[in-house]
């Protein structure tokens, strides 16, 4: 299976739980045996992929200026990239550009998800039972890319995520594991940094970088 397969079942629930006038946003980065999942909320319009008449890729974050803060800071994006994110507008991505962003992703074998794809206006929360509808696709994600970590950012994805109650401020620098297929992954509750947890940045950056010393470079 592909990853691409999924992508009309994520349409159909774009229908049901997104803005009906934007496109549902997929994920993207490395593909195969990645070193990181990282599994966020839902997108919103301000992703510029959402857009109609957008022609790139649908992945993540496309167009937005605060969340590869968190990437640059846990050495996860090179610094020229960054410093052209920050230096235009959401308005001004190209198709061209987003696929340097996410060339850059997968340099680092990093793979970029959220638990749900539908686009919606704006930052509204979404209801456990939408999520839910997402679950078993995101698990198939997973088994189809078979990374070597999963973080999962905030109380609400984790929680779903792994069928019981999280509390991210509890269960710092501690993982749960989750099997999926015949793979048991580690997963990582984080806080979500940003957005109304933007002041939690730096616990999310200590936390992953925590991540990556313990579980990524001592496993080669």
């Amino acid at each position: 299976m592909k990853l691409s397969s999924l992508n009309k079942e994520y349409d159909k629930l774009q229908k049901i739980y997104g803005d009906p006038s934007l496109h549902s946003i997929y994920n993207g980065g490395f593909e195969e045996n990645p070193d990181i999942c990282f599994v966020f909320m839902n997108p919103t319009g301000r992703n510029v992929a959402s857009m109609p008449g957008w022609t790139g890729p649908y992945h993540p974050w496309i167009g937005t200026k605060n969340i590869w803060d968190l990437f640059i800071a846990v050495n996860l994006l090179d610094k020229d990239i960054y410093d052209e994110i920050k230096s235009i507008k959401g308005s001004e991505w190209t198709p061209e550009f987003a696929v340097r962003v996410y060339d850059n992703i997968k340099k680092h074998r990093v793979f970029i998800t959220n638990l749900g794809k539908c686009t919606q206006i704006d930052a509204r929360p979404l209801k456990d039972s939408s999520y839910m509808d997402y679950l078993p696709l995101l698990e198939k994600e997973i088994k189809i890319i078979k990374p070597k970590v999963v973080i999962l950012f905030g109380n609400q994805v984790s929680s779903i995520f792994l069928g019981k109650k999280i509390s991210v401020s509890q269960t710092r620098k501690e993982y749960f594991e989750k099997k999926i297929g015949n793979i048991k992954y580690k997963c990582f509750p984080i806080f979500y940094p940003i957005g109304n947890g933007r002041f939690n940045i730096d616990k999310s950056i200590e936390d992953i970088n925590w991540i990556i010393e313990n579980f990524i470079k001592n496993e080669g």
